[in-house]
């Protein structure tokens, strides 16, 4: 039996495989996209993403069930929850400009299954959401005409009684998917211009919302009379930012973008800042209004704006925000379909998914084979099957990829920064005075033994602690961790700290309802995993981490992305048990597209390290004796030869 079981070195070489990292190009600038995008169109591009149908549905829907007027609150604090994921996204996507989003700040940083796991489920993310938006359109614009639509279609085609199917086919979803398929295809400039027009009508919109609502607003509706400014306390309030949450989650877009920005370092965290704050404002001004002009346990949930205007006598308004509404719908129905192709490209063209979708047109420049099909796809989701059950799947992908992309800033912030191997001069012979020495446990390749010998001793006592490696002023009392490679201590920590957040709200979640703790217990297991959080964010405080000003960093690491990951892992732990039995299936089905396509076809598979032809190779150790080390294996009447890779491994040992 034991000539069965998987040896240690093939068990090791295939874990590896699994967490091996993308190795991006020198020239990240280079693409086969067009870098036409300015920072306002990708300001457009996110406020399109963020306020949609959810402005004119989820503000009297929250109100009306959740919180009352204190849905003001509510979306506040959501806003800077929503905060703390973007600025991670906007310091990945400044750092490296590249299509893919949450996959591809993932691979470079965490591991290619957990990058493909992410990227599988954004993918089915946009699918749904996309369907979803585009039946509300649907249903909002047959709403104007009285559901004529609905009522010829289902006297001449047919209503359905099949599980898991609509009850009638909605054809005009499908072709309104189909025709923004079509105008998508045409290039990154033509969606950039229609998303453009379909933001200006809604923002202006708004801005009639803003005014009429404030002219008409009536302050008694917040009165005790009418239940008060927040009826259901602070646990509504708490539950209304867990709905408000989902309001904010289109910025990512922006990131998707990031490889057709004309600048990006520059472009993408200010578009995010700029999406995130007008998207936090218009959301917090119309709560006010809409809680202002009518009481808000008389809200309609289906059509809260629109009916607030019939009811104060203004249907002409009605009738204007129902089209307002059918434009902000229609910028999510871009935004979804521009970044979901992206990202497939992104996963293909790494060799994780079929190499059909890294295909980019050479006129329009971008992928339109991922396009049209899943574009396709997306329009047969909206005609025939019922997505109500399958929304609340969005969230649960969203935050995932968020605790991710958060952790991973932690990740590469803490690892060592990449150093070129230095060039020798003209004339063939190495720089003799060097600018900079190696540090740390840093490996660097000398041309020459007889020229670099003397600037061991020099380089040692110029040493500078790279990132990774533990702070001077904890050395004393940490020593015990001096002998790990720079940033392992770190990537243990992180996963400690991820453990103890999924443990802690746990038990805020599930400890008093479902698994009815005592208070003692639930006490000591609050305070233990506290600890255990805390420990691990202490811990990687403790090390050195890179410092840029080139390119925008989140600031307060790694506090602010253990924030993101904390609240993250609360609000998936708040969705409901089928949610999390559906996003088990679907991550097996893509494991088994992983291990049956990806893995084997992944271009790090396929890397080879390339043979640099150098006289000869030298480690430079932090500590010993270079001089004994390189006698030891090399003998001075020999000619100057490579050191075995064993070797410079047991010298590391």
């Amino acid at each position: 039996m034991a000539r069965w079981l998987p040896h240690s070195t093939s068990l090791t070489r295939f874990c590896q495989k699994l967490n091996r990292l993308k190795t991006l190009e020198d020239d990240m600038m280079e693409t086969s996209f067009n870098r036409c995008l300015s920072t306002i169109d990708l300001t457009l591009l996110g406020i399109g993403g963020m306020v949609g149908s959810g402005l004119y549905v989820l503000t009297g829907t929250v109100a009306k069930e959740i919180t009352g007027p204190a849905v003001i609150i509510s979306f506040i604090i959501a806003g800077f929850a929503s905060l703390l994921a973007a600025l991670c996204y906007a310091e990945f996507g400044a750092r490296v400009p590249k299509t893919g989003s949450a996959y591809m700040f993932t691979y470079v940083s965490v591991g290619e299954i957990w990058a493909f796991l992410i990227g599988w489920n954004v993918l089915l993310e946009y699918m749904i959401g996309g369907a979803a938006v585009a039946r509300a359109w649907s249903g909002s614009l047959d709403s104007i005409f009285n559901h004529k639509i609905k009522n010829f279609t289902e006297t001449h085609v047919g209503a359905w009684q099949v599980p898991f199917l609509a009850r009638y086919p909605d054809f005009l979803a499908a072709a309104i998917l189909l025709v923004a398929t079509a105008f998508i295809s045409f290039g990154a400039k033509v969606s950039s211009w229609l998303n453009h027009v379909f933001s200006a009508i809604s923002m202006g919109v708004i801005l009639f919302i803003l005014i009429m609502g404030f002219v008409l607003a009536q302050p008694k509706n917040w009165s005790t009379q009418e239940g008060g400014f927040a009826p259901y306390g602070l646990s509504g309030i708490m539950a209304g930012t867990a709905t408000c949450f989902y309001a904010f989650v289109g910025f990512d877009v922006i990131a998707a973008s990031s490889e057709e920005a004309r600048n990006p370092q520059r472009a993408v965290p200010r578009a995010i800042a700029f999406s995130l704050g007008l998207a936090t404002g218009a959301y917090i001004l119309v709560s006010v209004v809409l809680t202002l002009m009518v009481p808000w346990h008389t809200l309609d949930p289906d059509s809260a704006l629109a009916d607030a205007f019939y009811r104060r006598g203004y249907t002409w308004a009605g009738f204007l925000v129902a089209a307002g509404s059918i434009c902000a719908m229609n910028t999510v129905l871009l935004s979804n379909l521009f970044s979901l192709p992206r990202i497939v490209y992104a996963m293909a063209e790494d060799g994780l998914f079929f190499q059909i979708f890294s295909r980019v047109h050479p006129r329009t420049q971008v992928p339109v084979v991922g396009i049209v099909v899943f574009g396709l796809l997306m329009a047969l989701l909206a005609l025939v099957f019922d997505l109500e059950a399958l929304v609340q799947f969005l969230s649960i992908g969203t935050l995932l990829a968020y605790t991710f992309v958060a952790a991973s800033i932690i990740v590469l912030r803490f690892q060592q920064q990449k150093r070129d191997v230095p060039t020798p001069a003209a004339s063939g012979r190495p720089n003799p005075e060097p600018h900079e020495g190696p540090s740390g446990g840093e490996l660097k390749e000398y041309e020459s033994f007889s020229d670099k010998l003397q600037l061991v001793d020099r380089d040692k006592s110029k040493e500078q602690r790279e990132p990774g490696q533990l702070k001077a002023a904890f050395e004393p009392y940490l020593e015990f961790l001096s002998d790990f490679y720079p940033g392992e201590v770190v990537t243990v920590a992180v996963v400690t700290l991820m453990v103890s957040a999924i443990c802690l709200c746990s038990i805020l979640v599930f400890g008093n309802t479902h698994l009815h703790l005592p208070t003692w217990s639930y006490s000591l297991l609050l305070v233990l995993f506290s600890l255990g959080f805390l420990l691990s964010l202490l811990l990687i405080w403790a090390h050195e981490q890179q410092h840029s000003t080139q390119t925008f960093q989140i600031p307060l690491v790694p506090l602010s992305p253990a924030l993101s990951i904390i609240l993250n892992i609360y609000l998936m732990l708040k969705l409901s048990y089928m949610t999390w039995l559906r996003f088990a299936i679907w991550l097996l089905l893509g494991l088994l597209v992983y291990f049956g396509y990806g893995i084997w076809h992944s271009k790090e598979n396929l890397r080879e390290p390339r043979p640099q032809r150098v006289s000869a190779r030298y480690v430079v150790f932090p500590g010993g004796s270079l001089e004994e080390r390189v006698q030891a294996v090399q003998p001075s009447s020999q000619p100057a030869t490579r050191l075995p890779d064993t070797d410079t491994d047991d010298c590391k040992r």
